[in-house]
């Protein structure tokens, strides 16, 4: 009787001390298909990528530049200077200076990656340039109409998508030095592009002026599911750098609620919001930069308690999984529609580093959503 005891103790114990291993690496290993490491695989191949196959455009161009701040976004969370001195490399070899169209949205999108890291780095060379230019921003009238003739675009945000590209700039750039002028003028740019471009009715924004009167197949009007994206994570980085007490906040927050149960409703049920918002029956495969842009916008909206998690969770969780599915065995980023301004056709080997930006960003905000559920 006692061997008998004694065995079924010895059993036991065994038992107890596989499961105490089995617990203990689940807390070190993660598994494969995990925000982590599916950040991971996207960023390395990305960067890979470039270096092997070299950059398709230059290292100020916008494409590049929203790369960056996703890259910036992972870097944050790997813990691992590599991804720092990726991007250092790319500020010395331009010498830190923006894009040669200086007052042109598109060719200073690059500076919020200079002001991030001068926020780690506090050398003051990474933000003199852009910052020489601001100050001729700031000093501008700003007069003109934004109808899309005589390349306004070079002189005023004009499109939707200069709203991720520019503001943030600007709010880095007061957040690094102090200087509350710079936010002013891209909260006054903002609301001079939003009055413009936003539709008060459908709650989306034209991509410019040339589609006020445009239709989709169905009769619909034409609304950019990127150009949306660029809107709502333009809206998400200007609200994380206001000031609580900021006088205009409380409008960018109605903005962005407002926008977020439109996107919200037309999400389709691959996860994703295909390529035209109000048609996507015309555009029937998934898209992943736009859907990158909401995902991220949606998942940081209910981290900061300004959305409702009961209500936006499924959407958010539901875009995650259409993102990640998107993801090649290499790590290549699929289903990403190349550049333009409006809705257009795309495939599962289209892929654009703006797209991974994108992605990036969205895994950072899934990774606090994550842990603020488990808490």
């Amino acid at each position: 009787m006692k061997s008998i005891q004694k065995l079924l103790l010895i059993t036991f114990m065994f038992l107890w001390t596989l499961k105490v291993s089995a617990i203990g690496a689940n807390l070190t290993v993660q598994p494969a298909d995990s925000v982590f490491n599916m950040m991971k695989k996207v960023a390395d191949w990305q960067w890979n990528e470039l270096e092997t196959q070299g950059w398709k455009n230059p290292k100020t161009d916008w494409t590049n530049g929203v790369m960056y701040t996703g890259i910036m976004a992972w870097a944050k969370v790997a813990h691992n200077p590599v991804y720092y001195d990726k991007l250092l490399d790319v500020g010395k070899s331009l010498n830190w200076e923006i894009g040669p169209n200086r007052s042109f949205a598109d060719d200073y999108c690059i500076a919020q990656m200079y002001a991030q890291l001068y926020c780690i780095y506090k050398k003051p060379l990474y933000i003199a340039d852009f910052k020489k230019m601001a100050d001729s921003l700031v000093s501008a009238p700003h007069s003109e109409n934004l109808l899309w003739v005589k390349k306004i675009h070079l002189r005023e945000w004009a499109w939707c998508d200069a709203l991720y590209m520019a503001p943030a700039a600007l709010a880095n750039l007061s957040e690094v030095t102090g200087d509350q002028k710079y936010l002013d003028e891209a909260c006054k740019l903002w609301w001079k592009t939003s009055d413009y471009l936003y539709d008060k009715d459908e709650h989306l924004f034209f991509r410019d002026s040339r589609y006020f009167t445009q239709k989709e197949k169905n009769d619909k009007k034409v609304f950019w599911s990127r150009g949306n994206g660029w809107v709502m994570a333009g809206l998400v980085n200007m609200l994380s750098k206001m000031p609580k007490n900021y006088p205009d906040r409380e409008k960018f927050i109605l903005e962005f609620k407002q926008m977020a149960k439109k996107i919200a409703i037309l999400q389709q049920s691959d996860g994703t919001w295909h390529a035209s918002l109000l048609d996507p029956e015309s555009y029937p495969n998934k898209e992943t930069s736009g859907t990158g842009l909401f995902c991220y916008a949606l998942a940081w909206g209910v981290n900061q308690k300004i959305l409702s998690y009961n209500q936006y969770y499924p959407v958010i969780s539901k875009a995650w999984k259409a993102l990640t599915a998107s993801v090649h065995a290499d790590g290549k980023l699929g289903y990403v529609q190349p550049i333009g301004a409006s809705p257009d056709k795309v495939t599962a080997d289209d892929t654009e580093v703006y797209g991974v930006g994108a992605f990036l960003l969205a895994g950072s905000q899934m990774l606090i959503l994550q842990k603020n559920s488990m808490q």
